[in-house]
Parts: C-alpha cells; structure tokens; sequence
C-alpha cells in the first residue's frame, strides 16, 4: 500500500511497482519492492523506520516501523534505498535455515 500512495501523484511519467524474489548467496530469501513513487527523504532515508514518522496527511507512521520489527524478530533485514531515476526500493532478507540466519547476522547486504 505505501507503494501505491507514493505513485498516486505520478502523473509525468508510468507507474510501476515491480515486486521480486530470489536467492542470496547464503542461501537466505530476499523480496525486493522496486516503485517510481516519489522516493525517499534525502536528508535521512533511515528515518522512514522510526515510529510515529510519517510522510503522508493521514498516516500514522508506524507502519515500517512495525514492518522492520517482525522481519528483525525472525533474523531478517529490512532496508530501503533510492530506486534510479525514480522511488524507492524495499528490500526484505529472511533466513530460511539457521545457516543463512548464521550468515546474514555477519553480513552487510
């Protein structure tokens, strides 16, 4: 949903919202959220995972916030970078074995 309300005032260029999955090399399973929305603060990206943080009117801000802990409570990551030349991009890393979960505590994605 955050995709698609970043992209509802698009109106100079397509919208696209590309959603993927695959692999990492250690074996854990990452979601990629790509949008052409209007993209992230420039002035302090990371901020968008505090709570009570919030760009829109009617947010509340703490739906990142909330995101980034469940996939942190399972060993995951969650991270958000410019998406080029337009967006933001979401990533989400989940351990599926305590391999991968071993491996991506000591990683930096």
């Amino acid at each position: 949903m955050n995709a698609v309300e970043a992209m509802s005032e698009v109106r100079e260029r397509p919208r696209e919202l590309l959603i993927n999955t695959s692999e990492t090399e250690s074996g854990a399973v990452l979601v990629k959220f790509s949008d052409s929305g209007m993209g992230l603060p420039q002035a302090d990206p990371e901020r968008i995972f505090k709570a009570f943080y919030t760009t829109k009117s009617s947010g509340l801000g703490i739906g990142l916030s909330i995101c980034r802990s469940i996939v942190e409570a399972h060993g995951g990551r969650l991270w958000a970078t410019p998406n080029e030349p337009h967006g933001a991009v979401f990533r989400i890393v989940l351990p599926v074995d305590e391999k991968s979960a071993d491996t991506l505590e000591s990683a930096s994605l």
